[in-house]
């Protein structure tokens, strides 16, 4: 049976090299990693997990655990979770999904169940978990949310500033009866953009009405039932904007415009966050803030695979920036009041 010490003694590199080139860890050069590849192949390698987890005490498995899979975790946010992690790991690890929220005890996350862990954690309460993992010193990384006190490798999207910039925008257009929808009130998210929100009203001389501010929780109906609140519970005068804390909720607000007899973007604007694969497709097309959660997975995935190998972690935060999508939901109306 070929080795990865086979391999490596053709390459004239060593093993950890090669196991980090069949890793795809962005430590090894592209060319280096092509050629490791090619002789890996040619020699029919494949690697014995069943015998290598009981000669290495390994299990093979890596965990990626949400705050929760219950609510507030929309299906595009997990779709591009587990895609970005999953095109990492390949066959080299088995991929465990679970909602953190689903365990009474933790004592089964433990070394010999995991090999190594990467929570996408959308709240608070999911820090007792992460202080768990790292006590039990399994290899870690806290993507989407900003960790403190522990420790960790730790990847992070700027939320604020993707709804600062959204939000702004809708100002340049000529908004300045700008409502929000807001999402799951405990995640980290939520929070973050809600912030953003108001650091673009404030900063443009715009007022923070709080009136113009309702709750949803990242679901379809949410959002649908969120804008409903708005149309009929407003004293004064309507928004001409809604800013949609994702793109699920503002296809329910959309909706329930519509169903109102009013039209989107010619009497309410709406934009979203996340730039879902859908958002592009709605009617009208939907303008909204692009954040990278599939690079994010991936990158979180290929520093893990390198933790494990190596037998060495880092403790470092790297921050993603988020892009405005212009489309078609957001009219400029600057030309005229309405």
């Amino acid at each position: 049976m070929v080795t990865i010490k086979d391999i490596a003694k053709l390459a004239n590199v060593s093993h950890t090299t090669v196991s980090r080139a069949l890793n795809d860890s962005p430590l090894i050069n592209p060319e280096t990693k092509e050629r490791i590849k090619a002789l890996a192949q040619g020699l029919n390698y494949s690697p014995n997990y069943s015998a290598r987890s009981l000669v290495l005490d390994r299990s093979y498995n890596i965990g990626l655990f949400f705050s929760t899979l219950q609510t507030g975790t929309s299906a595009g946010f997990f779709y591009e979770s587990v895609r970005g992690v999953n095109d990492v790991i390949k066959e080299q690890y088995n991929l465990v999904v679970r909602g953190i929220d689903d365990y009474k005890s933790y004592d089964g996350i433990t070394r010999k169940s995991f090999d190594g862990i990467l929570v996408m954690s959308q709240s608070e309460q999911d820090q007792p978990f992460i202080e768990h993992v790292k006590a039990k010193e399994i290899p870690l990384i806290v993507m989407n949310r900003q960790v403190d006190p522990v420790k960790v490798m730790n990847m992070i999207p700027d939320d604020r500033g993707g709804a600062y910039r959204i939000v702004d925008y809708m100002i340049q257009q000529g908004h300045k009866r700008i409502a929000i929808i807001e999402g799951k009130e405990t995640f980290k998210s939520t929070q973050a953009r809600r912030e953003g929100y108001k650091d673009a009203l404030t900063q443009n001389g715009l007022a923070v009405i709080p009136e113009y501010q309702v709750r949803g929780s990242y679901s379809l109906e949410s959002g649908y039932d969120a804008m409903k609140q708005l149309l009929s519970g407003i004293s004064g005068e309507l928004p001409t904007a809604v800013f949609c804390c994702n793109d699920e909720m503002a296809l329910g607000a959309i909706k329930a415009i519509q169903e109102s007899g009013l039209k989107v973007p010619d009497e309410i604007s709406v934009a979203g966050f996340d730039a879902q694969l859908f958002s592009g497709y709605t009617s009208p097309a939907l303008t909204t803030v692009r954040r990278p959660i599939d690079r994010i997975g991936r990158e979180g995935a290929a520093r893990l695979l390198d933790f494990i190998e190596t037998k060495q972690t880092q403790e470092e935060t790297i921050f993603f920036h988020t892009e405005l999508v212009i489309r078609d939901s957001v009219k400029n109306i600057s030309g005229g009041a309405m």
